[in-house]
């Protein structure tokens, strides 16, 4: 891809997402969301791979879908209530349909099935973005709307934990797994997004910081599945040293840096009464703590069998650039000390 079309890609990405933060306007949103889309659709189909192009299809069309939903039920709320401004939305049914379009569009459960199947198609950069930038402008419209009862958002929170730590027990392809992460970390942020929107941007800073490094690490080991990790050990040593930390910390244990989100949103959680729902959502974490282990388990604890080309007596330097994952998987290990700041930040 021409450098000139890639950088003109880019600003339109940043473009339609920054046209989402800034509006307040429904149609003006949903013009944001549009360029969004428009802009990663070339991005993800620059490989000419039949697999991409399908992967590329299928997010198509289900973004499409999504953001006619969302136009649909922007208009009916004019209809009914007369206005288009966002925050001012007082009819439940537009409301619940535009809940519901933003789910389909960020992949929470039940409307995910789209989601792994897309992530296996692509590349891990393009699926970084996709994990990553395309999640927030949906985001901060679910931030900004007042759904008309709490047990949806819940409903689908739930759901989305338990379905994208049970849906990644049995994946061999990392980027499904990867995939399912998502939509389990996905469903922590949605769960307290109606009690504290500071949380959820919390979770969302987190969530990006651990997904990246994770990403980038498996592009630098050059793996798509988990018995290609057996031999990456050899490739980049120390790095291999450290991904098993910032697994854990994708999953939530202390003393990461990825413990800090789920210890708010459990204690959120119990202040508005919502016990159960709390201790059903730190009991489906331990279904993604489990893939995350199974990943952990076969970078540093197994062999390749063929020792002479998983042993090589020397190793070429790597020209990638290694310093953006180096600063993130600091950032992922070793943060938690400083959560009282980066509650504070939020809390702004």
């Amino acid at each position: 891809m021409s450098p000139y079309v890639l950088a003109l890609l880019l600003f339109s990405l940043g473009l339609g997402t920054t046209m989402t933060f800034a509006s307040s306007h429904w149609l003006l949103a949903w013009i944001g969301l549009e360029i969004n889309t428009l802009a990663v659709i070339p991005l993800m189909a620059q490989n000419h791979h039949p697999r991409a192009v399908e992967a590329t299809t299928k997010y198509f069309l289900i973004q499409a879908t999504a953001a006619a939903v969302l136009l649909f039920a922007g208009t009916t709320n004019a209809w009914l209530t007369g206005q288009w401004e966002i925050q001012q939305d007082t009819h439940p049914l537009p409301v619940a349909i535009i809940t519901l379009a933003l789910a389909l569009k960020l992949g929470l459960a039940p409307l995910h099935s789209w989601v792994p199947e897309v992530f296996q198609g692509l590349d891990l950069t393009t699926g970084l973005i996709l994990a990553t930038w395309q999640k927030l402008a949906p985001l901060a419209l679910l931030l900004q709307i007042q759904p008309p009862s709490s047990y949806l958002l819940i409903l689908l929170g739930l759901t989305s934990t338990l379905i994208g730590g049970w849906g990644g027990l049995n994946q061999t392809q990392l980027r499904k797994i990867l995939a399912y992460s998502s939509t389990a970390q996905l469903g922590w942020m949605v769960l307290v997004l109606q009690f504290s929107p500071s949380l959820t941007t919390l979770a969302v800073l987190v969530y990006i910081t651990t997904t990246a490094a994770t990403f980038l690490t498996l592009k630098l080991a050059k793996a798509t599945n988990i018995n290609m990790l057996a031999i990456s050990w050899a490739k980049a040593p120390a790095l291999i040293a450290l991904t098993p930390l910032v697994l854990l910390s994708l999953a939530g244990l202390p003393p990461m840096t990825g413990f800090m989100p789920k210890w708010f949103i459990l204690q959120e959680l119990s202040k508005q009464g919502l016990a159960p729902t709390a201790t059903l959502a730190a009991l489906t974490a331990l279904l993604s703590l489990y893939y995350y282990l199974r990943i952990t388990y076969t970078m540093t604890l197994t062999m390749f069998p063929n020792n002479l080309t998983g042993t090589p007596p020397w190793r070429l330097r790597t020209r990638k650039i290694t310093l953006p994952l180096a600063c993130l998987a600091i950032a992922t290990i070793s943060l938690l000390p400083l959560t009282p700041a980066a509650v504070a930040l939020v809390a702004l």
